[in-house]
């Protein structure tokens, strides 16, 4: 029995989880995993003497996949004017029913009005991981068709010769702009980029938890073991969600459950931002069933 999640909306998805396009055999073990979304991978996981196999892999799979399948995948292509990427997007134009697609190293509008007239209607999520994207942001944020922002932040430090610590906050200013030119544009939350440790669910807990902190609504993931971290770690806590219940409640005994005025609520003051945060927080809860 297929015991895949039911696909969330893209603009929804927390975990996206990597799979490179010369594996093909991994494609089904990641469509069969808790991921939200799953991203075959044609860039930089892919050997350029490769690239054409999997493509035509791809192609030569796309059939057997579901319609659930397929809402849940997207692409990532070879960046603009690198080898390869008009092959992707001739390919992408055979594939009905695909998710979306992500842009590598995105540094214009111009690049994303471009890919929005050759895949028109496709959701799409550029992958800032450059100086030259971050000096774009807000006018990538603004392009056609683009639902979310995704962070490369391995790619960004090299770009900008970065020595990051452990704890990544030299990337602070830069995970800001994200949040602030998505929120801006009206786009789904940012998606946070990759933690490399695989075998250290602790510290993907912990990059998600500072994702979420941050305004971040998803995580990339590069092997299933990281998903029930990165989706632990942007939910809110279990106090969190009581303190949220008992506010709503509050505002409800107050006749005040549109957040009209303010109230008091464990020796705190409760006015409208503080019920709209509760509302959202017990939108994110988690709740046993749902993926």
């Amino acid at each position: 029995m297929n015991t895949a999640p039911l696909p969330r909306p893209l603009g929804e998805a927390r975990s996206l989880l990597f799979v490179p396009g010369d594996r093909p055999e991994r494609l089904a073990k990641a469509l069969a995993s808790a991921a939200d979304a799953v991203i075959l991978d044609l860039e930089d996981a892919v050997a350029p003497a490769a690239k054409p196999a999997a493509r035509a892999a791809l192609a030569q799979g796309w059939p057997s996949l579901s319609a659930a399948e397929r809402q849940r995948l997207l692409v990532r292509v070879n960046a603009v004017p690198a080898p390869g990427h008009g092959d992707d997007l001739a390919l992408l134009e055979a594939l009905p029913g695909l998710a979306g697609v992500m842009l590598a190293k995105a540094e214009s509008a111009a690049q994303m009005q471009a890919l929005a007239q050759r895949l028109p209607g496709l959701p799409l999520l550029p992958l800032i991981e450059s100086a030259q994207g971050l000096l774009q942001l807000q006018a990538i944020a603004g392009a056609p068709q683009v639902l979310r922002l995704v962070l490369g932040h391995i790619d960004l430090q090299a770009d900008l010769g970065m020595a990051c610590g452990p704890d990544e906050a030299e990337l602070l200013p830069a995970r800001w702009q994200l949040v602030l030119a998505s929120r801006g544009a009206g786009l789904a939350p940012p998606v946070d980029g990759v933690t490399v440790a695989l075998d250290e669910p602790e510290q993907a807990l912990s990059d998600a938890r500072r994702a979420r902190r941050l305004g971040f609504g998803a995580k990339l993931c590069i092997h299933p073991r990281q998903i029930e971290a990165v989706h632990q770690g942007l939910a809110p806590s279990a106090a969190e969600c009581d303190w949220a219940r008992r506010v709503l409640a509050a505002a409800e005994a107050a006749g005040d459950a549109l957040g009209a005025g303010a109230l008091r609520v464990d020796g705190r003051m409760v006015d409208a931002p503080v019920l709209a945060l509760a509302r959202r927080w017990l939108a994110l809860e988690h709740r046993p069933g749902i993926p």
